[in-house]
């Protein structure tokens, strides 16, 4: 009797345990960690020491990420004071009708040297056409496949893209044309697949995102479901290939089911040294 009470007691410690852990997957994503970076390389001109980039990614607003989570996270990009903001694709979540609400949301995105971002591949599957015009009437420069020189003081940076590894073309000429080995070049890519592709040491610096860190791991230590070829590589945070550094994002919103586990949401932020 005496055995069997003890079990019992045991069965019921683990079943409360299991619960709270269940219940905490649901509170995760609501819970975005800023996540800072120091970028140093002796590419970086004198006038952008100290730059601060702020990468968002994969916000995925739709049944399981609301508008109101939407002002949330611009209020708070914002209120971080960059100098650049970088998105990396996957705004919308299931259905098209969240696109426009998501971008008159992201419109209020304040940056001085401007607002950069890709398309991911749950944008190309809802409707790129209507994305692409989202962006440009939220002020947002598309670069799939299209780069920009940043200026300050006489001095550039270039900031660059490349489309979605699954649904749309990769062409990384853009980038590094009328570049040098000399020029900082960051590059934005959805898919840090993408990354082992790049055959040349004009790129400085990389973000991504997609793979939500694994979205559920084991105690942050690994995953078992990243979409990604090179399994847990990419999976989150830093990775130096070469002289380049790729930095790939948690992401901000979830896929079905809506949970995380030990892969908080983030929001990156870059400073340049």
């Amino acid at each position: 009797m005496i055995v069997l009470g003890k079990k019992k007691k045991v069965t019921k410690y683990i079943v409360i345990a299991l619960g709270l852990l269940l219940a905490y997957t649901f509170v995760e994503p609501h819970w975005i960690k800023k996540k800072t970076i120091s970028i140093v390389s002796s590419e970086v001109p004198v006038h952008f020491l100290n730059t601060k980039i702020v990468f968002v990614s994969d916000i995925h607003h739709g049944p399981f990420l609301s508008l109101r989570r939407v002002k949330k996270v611009v209020g708070r990009v914002n209120s971080l004071e960059p100098d650049i903001i970088l998105l990396g694709g996957d705004y919308v979540h299931r259905d098209s009708k969240y696109i426009e609400p998501c971008f008159r949301e992201l419109k209020k995105l304040k940056a001085p040297f401007g607002v950069y971002g890709v398309l991911g591949n749950h944008d190309h599957w809802e409707d790129p056409k209507l994305t692409r015009q989202c962006m440009a009437e939220a002020g947002i420069h598309l670069i799939d496949n299209r780069s920009y020189w940043v200026e300050k003081d006489g001095e550039r940076i270039k900031i660059g893209g490349v489309g979605d590894y699954y649904h749309d073309i990769q062409d990384l000429e853009p980038m590094i044309s009328g570049a040098t080995n000399e020029d900082f070049v960051i590059l934005v890519t959805h898919n840090p697949d993408y990354v082992e592709k790049i055959r040349t040491n004009k790129v400085d610096l990389v973000f991504a995102g997609h793979t939500h860190g694994g979205q559920v791991t084991f105690f942050g230590l690994w995953a078992p479901l990243v979409p990604s070829k090179y399994g847990q590589k990419f999976r989150t945070g830093l990775i130096s290939i070469a002289d380049m550094k790729v930095i790939v994002s948690n992401g901000i919103g979830t896929i079905t089911p809506p949970v995380r586990f030990f892969a908080r949401p983030q929001i990156i932020v870059v400073v340049l040294k």
